[in-house]
């Protein structure tokens, strides 16, 4: 009755709201924050402490390398945003004015309150968490791609160590590249002749990682179910968003981007396809361990097809939009940008796409339902794997996962070795003589 929070997911002051929807996001989100940190430090805690007998450093699965990066950023960078986030609590019930200059006029109410702060201050807060949190949530992704690609190409992932000193510099990185959001701020040109630099470093362990995927790749027998299916889509879509990025790293062609749909365009070819795509590439590979059934390969491709296309078909006209100029958060950009209307025209379009992604994902919920109770049953290891969790009991056991604690011997990717008769090695098979 107060009023919503409709200042978007940046908050920026002073365009954020004066209504109270808007304090109870602030507070919603250190409530996220507290759990979020809790969580990450579990996370490291657990890596550290309770690797299993043998699983040494660089005998960790990928996908714990990059889940164990991935609770260093959180730790790291959400404090300084839940230090902002009560600082503009403050702002808007206690009276001060850490980001708020005199003299402002919001929903037109003057706002009294008493100068001196500095909204650009917000941003660089804001920044230095929502960077590291992009990667926050592509790096699982890339983990989970990793497991499922070595798995099914039936090969050891190519140049492991680096993809390993890659995702951890990715992660460093990721800490001084913030600004690049803020090119058109006004941004010195020492400064912005900084971050333009390390954006471009930052793609170099990117490159790395996504080109061991496509040599572990080569010349190897693909086996194409619907973990693969979605791994493999995440690859090229990963690239156009990487891509696509690399003209916002400069400040120049910043000036003509920012706040158009190629920037939407762009996030979403990074955050949609490569999260999302791994996240089901994930469900599709771990099912099987979860519940002890499969889930159905008919249903899995019914889902894939019409997800990879209808998610190209809304978010590459966007690219196109935002190079014609056409800006987002506007209703009807007829309005203002009667030179692109050509490419308005896409929005109906888009959206149709948007109902029937939505749509798509009907085929994804009736398998997880369905194959509860009906999914083919599988033995511990149906996808043939070598990491620990394979060998653990199909549902696990309740709390302690393993029957005994495991013993490691091997590195986490032995397939298709020569003179072996099985072309996969678990992790906790010993090693002869």
């Amino acid at each position: 009755p107060e009023g919503a929070a409709r200042s978007g997911w940046t908050s920026y002051p002073p365009l954020a709201d004066i209504e109270v929807g808007q304090t109870f996001w602030l507070i919603g989100m250190l409530f996220l924050i507290t759990s979020s940190l809790l969580g990450s430090i579990n996370f490291i805690t657990t890596i550290i402490q309770l690797r299993a007998p043998g699983l040494t450093w660089m005998r960790l699965p990928f996908f714990v390398w990059s889940q164990f990066v991935t609770a260093f950023l959180l730790v790291l960078a959400f404090p300084p945003l839940e230090a902002a986030a009560v600082l503009q609590l403050m702002d808007r019930v206690a009276g001060t004015s850490f980001f708020l200059p005199s003299g402002l006029v919001v929903s037109g109410e003057l706002l009294n309150v008493s100068g001196g702060g500095s909204p650009l201050l917000w941003q660089h807060l804001f920044w230095f968490l929502a960077h590291p949190e992009v990667y926050v949530l592509i790096l699982p992704a890339m983990g989970i791609v990793a497991e499922v690609i070595a798995n099914n190409s039936r090969k050891p992932l190519w140049g492991y160590k680096s993809m390993v000193y890659s995702v951890i510099f990715l992660g460093f990185m990721s800490f001084i590249v913030w600004a690049h959001h803020m090119f058109i701020t006004g941004m010195g040109s020492t400064m912005s002749a900084f971050f333009q630099l390390t954006t471009m470093i930052i793609s170099i362990p990117s490159v790395i990682i996504l080109s061991a995927f496509f040599i572990s790749l080569w010349g190897s027998s693909i086996r194409f179910n619907t973990p693969m299916l979605f791994a493999l889509a995440f690859l090229p879509m990963f690239g156009i968003g990487g891509l696509t990025g690399l003209p916002l790293g400069f400040a120049a062609a910043d000036i003509h981007l920012h706040d158009t749909y190629y920037v939407i365009g762009h996030f979403h070819y990074i955050v949609a396809p490569g999260t999302i795509f791994g996240l089901f590439a994930g469900i599709y590979y771990w099912y099987p361990k979860i519940t002890g059934r499969k889930l159905s390969e008919k249903l899995g491709k019914l889902h894939f097809w019409p997800s990879l296309i209808f998610m190209n078909l809304i978010f590459m006209p966007m690219l196109i939009q935002g190079l014609a100029g056409v800006s987002r958060r506007l209703w009807d950009g007829g309005l203002q940008y009667a030179h692109a209307s050509g490419v308005l025209q896409w929005n109906e379009f888009m959206s149709v796409s948007a109902w029937l992604l939505g749509l798509s994902q009907i085929p994804f919920i009736i398998n997880v339902l369905y194959s509860i109770k009906n999914g083919e049953k599988v033995d511990n290891n149906p996808w043939e794997s070598t990491t620990l969790e394979w060998t653990a009991p199909s549902p696990p056991l309740p709390h302690v996962n393993f029957e005994v604690i495991p013993e490691v011997h091997r590195d986490p990717y032995e397939y298709s070795v020569p003179g072996r008769k099985r072309d996969y090695t678990p992790q906790t098979e010993p090693k002869k003589g």
